[in-house]
C-alpha cells in the first residue's frame, strides 16, 4: 500500500484516538455536570424554586470543580494517582491564571463599558491535567532505582510537590493565555455561525464524523466547553444539542422497519428503543455503512434539528449523555421544552424521509440481486471504526454464546425450528462445504433446536431462534445466519474448522470422542425422487403474488399429491409466523411445525416457480419448495434441492427451464 493511501488511515486513527483521550476526561466526570445543570435549574434566580444561598455553589463548582477533576481524571490516566494530584494541582494555575487576565482587561475598560465575564478552564483542564501527569511520570523515571533506601518517600513527595509548583506557574503564565485566546476564537467562530444563521451546516461534519467514531474530539473537545460557559451565561446552550439530538438516528431507523430488506428491516424497531431510549447512537452507525448514500439522511436531520432549535432558541442546561431521549428532557432548559421536543420529532421525520426515497429507490435493484446488504459486514467494520468490541453491536448482529474452540472442532450442528427442512438445507449446504475442504471426519448435522444438547462445538441457526438456541447449546460458538443457500457465514465456519485443526499439538492423553448428537437423524433408504417430487407437483409459473398465498399454493400440491391432509396447510402458515422460511438464492421451504407431523401421510414434495418473483417480507423469492418428511425419506431430494441452490449457475437455468422435466433432471444432477 501507497503511502498516500496509508494515510488518510492513519489520520482518521490519530484522530480517533485523540478523541477518546478526551472523551475518557469528560465522560466519567458527566455526573458531576449533571449534578451542576440541577443545581442550576433549581436554585438560580430563574430557577423552580430559587434560593439565594443554595445558588452560591452554582458558580464555583463551574469554575473550580469540574474543571479541577477532569484534571484530575486526565492525570491519573496518564500517571494514576500521582499523575492526578501533579496535572490538578498545575490546572489551579491556569485557572488562576485566566481570572488574573480577564480582571485585568475589565480594569482597563472605559467607566460602563461591558466587561468581560470568567472563562472556565476546561480545555485548560484537557491539556495540564495529562501534560503535568506525563511531566511527572518522566522526571520520576530519571532517578527510578537511584534513590538511597530510606528516602523514597521524602524524594516522592518532594519531587511531586516542586514539579506541580513549577507547572502551576507554567498554567498561570502561559496556557491561561493560550485557553483565553483560542476560546475567545471558538466562541466568535461559533456565536458568527448562529448570527448568519449557518449553525446547521454543522450536522455536515458532526453525522459523519459520528459514524466513523471520530465526533468525540469535536463535542468534548469544542462543544462541551463552549456549552458549558454558554450555559453558565445563559442558562442554556444549543450546542449540547448538535450531537446528542437522537431524532437524526430515530429517523434512519424507522425507514429501515418499514422499507429496509433482510437482517436489517428485522434488527430495526429493536435498535431503534435501544438507540432512542438508551441513547446508544453507535446502534444506527452499521445501517449507514451498508448504504453511505444515508448519511445524506442523518445531515439532514441534524441540521433539521439544530435549525428548529435555533428558531425556537432552545437548549440544554448541562449535557445529555448518553444521548438518550430521556437525558435530553431532563436537561432541557427551562422554557425550552417545546423546542427540544420539536427538534428530535422535525429531524426524525427528515432523517425518516430521506432515508426512506434512499431505501426505495435502491429497493428493486437490491431484490433483483438478492442484495439486501450485509449487516453483519457493516456491524464488524463499525466495531473496527470505534477500535474495540460493542457489546450493544454485538446484540445487535446476534446473540451471543461461546467466542472460540478451545481445540479441533469435531461437530457443526445447523438448528432450525422443526428440525426438518431449513436445517437439512442449510446443513447439506455446509456439509458439503466442509468436506471440499478435507475435513471428513468433521459431522454436519441438522436438528430441531429443542433437540439441542450442549455437546457441539459449533452451532449454525436462524437469527430469530438465536437466543432459544444458545440456552440450550450455551458452550457452543453461535453462527447466525439469513442466507440459508449462499450465506458467506458458511466460508466463516470452514475457515473456523481449518484453524482450529491447524498446527494443533497433539494431546498429552487421549482427547474423548466427541458425544454423538442427540436424536441424529436415522439413516432410510432413499426414496426415488420422482416418489417425493411428482411431475403433478411442479408448477412453472405459480399463481401467487405474496407469501401467504405462495404457501397455500405449495400446500395445497401437497394435499393433491396425497402426502398430507389440508390441515397441514395451515401448520405451514403457522410456521411461517414462527420464523421465515426464506433460504436465499430467490428460494423459501414452507414446511408444517412440528406438531402437524400427524398430517403427514407419506414425505412429498412440491415446486413452484414465480417467474416475476415475491417479495417474501423484504427477500426476494422466485422459487417456493413445500415439504412434508414421513421417517427421513425426503431428505435425499432434499439435499439434492439444498446443493442446487446453493449454485447460482444450477438456480439459473431453474429460471430458464421451460419444462417440469427439465427441472426434475436439473435437481437430478446433482
Amino acid at each position: 500500500m501507497s503511502a498516500t493511501s496509508a494515510a488518510p488511515g492513519g489520520a482518521r486513527v490519530v484522530i480517533q484516538k485523540f478523541g477518546t483521550f478526551l472523551s475518557g476526561m469528560i465522560m466519567p466526570n458527566i455526573p458531576a455536570l449533571i449534578a451542576w445543570g440541577l443545581l442550576t435549574a433549581f436554585f438560580i434566580p430563574v430557577g423552580w424554586v430559587p434560593n439565594e444561598a443554595l445558588s452560591t455553589m452554582v458558580g464555583p463548582t463551574i469554575h473550580y470543580l469540574l474543571p479541577l477533576i477532569i484534571a484530575n481524571t486526565g492525570g491519573r490516566m496518564v500517571y494514576d494517582f500521582r499523575g492526578g494530584v501533579v496535572g490538578t494541582v498545575a490546572t489551579m494555575g491556569a485557572i488562576i491564571g485566566s481570572d488574573h487576565l480577564i480582571a485585568q482587561f475589565n480594569a482597563a475598560l472605559p467607566e460602563g463599558a461591558s466587561q468581560l465575564g470568567q472563562i472556565h478552564m476546561f480545555i485548560g483542564a484537557m491539556i495540564m491535567g495529562p501534560l503535568g501527569a506525563w511531566v511527572m511520570k518522566k522526571l520520576d523515571s530519571l532517578w527510578a532505582g537511584k534513590v538511597r533506601a530510606g528516602f523514597e518517600m521524602l524524594v516522592d513527595m518532594f519531587s511531586a510537590g516542586i514539579t506541580a509548583f513549577l507547572l502551576m506557574i507554567f498554567g498561570f503564565t502561559v496556557i491561561a493565555r493560550l485557553v483565553n485566546a483560542l476560546m475567545d476564537v471558538l466562541g466568535s467562530a461559533v456565536g458568527w455561525l448562529i448570527e448568519t444563521g449557518l449553525l446547521p451546516l454543522a450536522s455536515v461534519l458532526i453525522e459523519p464524523a459520528k459514524v466513523f467514531f471520530l465526533n468525540n474530539a469535536i463535542n468534548h473537545g469544542v462543544l462541551t466547553p463552549l456549552g458549558t460557559a454558554q450555559s453558565d451565561a445563559t442558562g442554556q446552550s444549543i450546542l449540547y444539542l448538535l450531537e446528542a439530538n437522537p431524532g437524526p438516528g430515530l429517523g434512519l431507523l424507522l425507514a429501515f422497519t418499514f422499507f429496509g430488506l433482510g437482517a436489517a428491516k428485522a434488527s430495526a424497531p429493536g435498535a431503534a428503543i435501544i438507540h432512542f431510549f438508551g441513547g446508544i447512537h453507535e446502534i444506527y452507525f452499521p445501517y449507514v455503512l451498508m448504504k453511505p448514500a444515508l448519511l445524506l439522511a442523518v445531515i439532514g436531520g441534524g441540521a433539521t434539528g439544530v435549525a428548529t432549535n435555533m428558531i425556537f432558541g432552545s437548549g440544554l442546561r448541562a449535557p445529555a449523555a448518553p444521548g438518550s431521549f430521556i437525558a435530553v428532557m431532563i436537561q432541557t432548559a427551562q422554557g425550552s421544552y417545546f423546542g427540544v421536543i420539536l427538534s428530535v420529532v422535525l429531524s426524525a421525520t427528515v432523517s425518516f424521509l430521506i432515508a426512506a426515497f434512499i431505501l426505495r429507490l435502491s429497493r428493486k435493484r437490491d431484490l433483483a440481486k438478492g442484495d439486501a446488504g450485509d449487516l453483519s459486514a457493516a456491524i464488524a467494520k463499525t466495531q473496527e471504526n470505534k477500535g474495540k468490541k460493542s457489546d450493544a453491536l454485538s446484540a445487535l448482529g446476534g446473540a451471543g454464546g461461546a467466542t472460540a474452540v478451545t481445540g479441533p472442532i469435531t461437530s457443526i450442528v445447523f438448528a432450525c425450528d422443526a428440525g426438518m427442512g431449513s436445517s437439512a438445507m442449510g446443513a447439506s449446504v455446509l456439509r458439503k462445504k466442509v468436506k471440499e475442504a478435507g475435513f471428513d471426519n468433521v459431522t454436519v448435522v441438522n436438528k430441531a433446536v429443542r433437540n439441542l444438547q450442549d455437546n457441539i462445538d459449533v452451532l449454525v441457526t436462524q437469527r430469530e431462534l438465536a437466543d432459544r438456541a444458545v440456552q440450550l447449546a450455551p458452550s457452543a460458538v453461535l453462527v447466525t445466519v439469513d442466507n440459508f443457500m449462499g450465506s458467506p457465514r458458511y466460508d466463516e465456519v470452514v475457515e473456523m474448522v481449518k484453524a482450529s485443526h491447524a498446527g494443533g499439538a497433539a494431546p498429552a492423553s487421549p482427547a474423548p470422542a466427541p458425544a454423538a448428537p442427540a436424536a441424529a437423524p436415522v439413516e432410510e433408504p432413499a426414496a426415488p425422487a420422482d416418489e417425493v417430487l411428482a411431475p403433478a407437483s411442479v408448477v412453472l409459473s405459480g399463481s401467487a403474488t405474496d407469501p401467504a398465498s405462495a404457501i397455500s399454493e405449495a400446500g395445497n400440491l401437497l394435499v393433491a399429491a396425497g402426502g398430507v391432509d389440508s390441515s397441514y396447510v395451515d401448520a405451514m402458515h403457522e410456521r411461517e409466523k414462527l420464523v421465515s422460511t426464506y433460504m436465499g438464492n430467490f428460494l423459501a421451504i414452507p414446511h408444517g411445525t412440528n406438531e402437524a407431523k400427524d398430517s403427514v401421510h407419506r414425505s412429498a414434495m412440491s415446486f413452484v416457480r414465480y417467474p416475476e418473483g415475491i417479495d417474501w417480507n423484504g427477500k426476494p423469492v422466485k422459487f417456493v419448495v413445500g415439504i412434508a418428511g414421513a421417517n427421513n425419506t425426503h431428505m435425499d431430494i432434499l439435499q439434492k434441492v439444498a446443493i442446487t441452490f446453493s449454485n447460482m449457475a444450477q438456480v439459473k437455468k431453474l429460471e430458464e427451464a421451460s419444462s417440469v422435466q427439465e427441472i426434475i433432471d436439473i435437481l437430478g444432477e446433482v
